[in-house]
């Protein structure tokens, strides 16, 4: 049977039982059974229904049923139409596309949705009915995520990883409630509580310990199996030393030293003619300035001098051949943190290259930087400075902590300047905390300056 345009067609022995609603068999199939299709109510769409039956009366009664049972879900709002996550997934992917294309996210934002959906989500309820999603399985998935990956440099999931990833999960069931494929019940507006990461940095003993045996001993030491360093090894291993000493005198993201070019570099002075170097950093969809010391400069020299790709318009942390290095020298930090048996932090969990971030965080505050000035140099917010460093402010004010403790001396006179110093500090940080007065009108008669 062929259509008028010459096409095969699929449908025969049509026939329509009332408007809106036929049963057919299918030419492309091997059995006789029936199907029905049923027309949704003021909506061109339809809903197909294998009747698993070759017997027309049998048939007739089923496709009635489906219908009435297509005209109760709607009056209660209930999902018609029953599809695996997965498929959800791949029309949530491309409605991201389309928004990367008109510029809502970025390609990187992008790229991390599918990675998540592909490689985690699609795993955990990929195969599983869209509608039978209820929140035993929301709830389960940091637990299923963390029984999953296996415990390594790469491989260990943080709890803001999981709550990225939550969003994501969270963003396709939302997308499924919008298209009708589940009912509004189904959106989860929570996720579950996820514990606050202690950030790992490292302390200024295990600092000096990394950075000593570093320069001392590891750059250029003969290779695991007895032979001499290979010029490579000696190249990656001093460029990754230098980019350890950027970065925890910089405070940058990893992202921001991906995106970080040699035209985004430039030296300067502050208001005592010291010398500085002020970097453009761009990362999280934003960019910046950040400041950071002469000696930053002496280490990117270092880094240009090795590289091949030294145009104001390269990267500046590359590969050895010139290319952008995506993994920011990963393996090769990750085999002196080892070497140097600094892998894991204090709270058991290993280190990445983020924990020389947090280095500059924790050093910054115990230098008393006030933290509304750190937090616009780290491109954050105060409130996140407060939650995950805290507890830098309590061993720095251990003396005020410890007041009236039985054995615990008093501030000594000559610490007073100090002290008032740290009070001053404090003062201006609380009354930064506070909100700000309501405005009173002007007083009549009177210039602002007479107020």
């Amino acid at each position: 049977m062929a259509s008028p345009d010459g096409k095969k067609a699929f449908i025969t022995d049509k026939e329509e039982l009332k408007p809106g609603l036929i049963i057919f068999r299918r030419t492309d199939v091997q059995h006789r059974n029936w199907y029905c299709r049923v027309k949704l109510p003021k909506a061109d769409r339809y809903k197909t229904v294998s009747l698993k039956t070759s017997d027309v009366n049998v048939a007739r009664d089923k496709a009635f049923d489906h219908d009435a049972d297509v005209r109760f879900r709607l009056k209660h709002d209930v999902p018609v139409f029953n599809r695996p996550f997965s498929q959800v997934a791949d029309e949530y992917i491309v409605k991201q596309e389309q928004r990367e294309r008109g510029g809502e996210i970025t390609a990187e934002r992008l790229r991390k949705v599918k990675s998540v959906i592909s490689n985690h989500l699609n795993n955990y309820v990929g195969t599983t009915q869209v509608h039978l999603i209820g929140q035993d399985r929301w709830d389960g998935y940091p637990s299923w995520r963390r029984a999953n990956a296996t415990k390594s440099l790469r491989d260990y999931v943080s709890d803001a990883t999981i709550s990225f990833e939550m969003a994501i999960f969270g963003g396709i069931m939302n997308f499924a409630a919008d298209k009708r494929y589940i009912g509004d019940a189904q959106r989860f507006r929570s996720r579950p509580a996820l514990k606050k990461m202690r950030r790992d940095e490292f302390t200024p003993e295990e600092y000096k310990k990394l950075h000593e045996y570093a320069r001392d001993e590891w750059i250029g030491a003969p290779q695991e199996n007895g032979s001499a360093a290979k010029l490579s090894s000696i190249w990656y291993r001093t460029v990754a030393y230098n980019f350890i000493l950027i970065m925890c005198n910089t405070g940058m993201r990893p992202t921001e030293a991906k995106n970080l070019r040699w035209r985004d570099i430039t030296p300067a002075k502050d208001r005592d003619g010291r010398e500085i170097v002020v970097l453009f950093v761009q990362g999280k969809g934003k960019s910046r300035k950040l400041v950071a010391p002469a000696s930053v400069s002496k280490y990117l020299d270092r880094i240009r001098k090795l590289s091949k790709a030294t145009k104001p318009d390269d990267p500046v942390f590359t590969t050895i051949t010139g290319k952008l290095n995506k993994s920011l020298y990963d393996e090769t930090i990750t085999h002196l943190l080892k070497k140097v048996g600094l892998l894991e932090g204090s709270s058991g969990t290993p280190r990445s290259i983020y924990c020389f971030r947090h280095t500059y965080a924790t050093f910054r505050l115990s230098e008393g930087v006030d933290v509304y000035f750190l937090a616009e140099q780290m491109g954050t917010s105060v409130k996140m400075i407060e939650e995950h460093y805290g507890h830098v402010n309590t061993i720095k004010h251990a003396d005020r902590v410890l007041q009236g403790i039985g054995g615990w001396n008093p501030v000594e006179p000559e610490d007073e300047a100090a002290e008032a110093k740290a009070s001053k500090a404090a003062a201006t940080r609380d009354k930064a905390a506070q909100p700000a007065p309501p405005r009173r009108g002007r007083a009549k008669g009177k210039r602002p300056s007479q107020r």
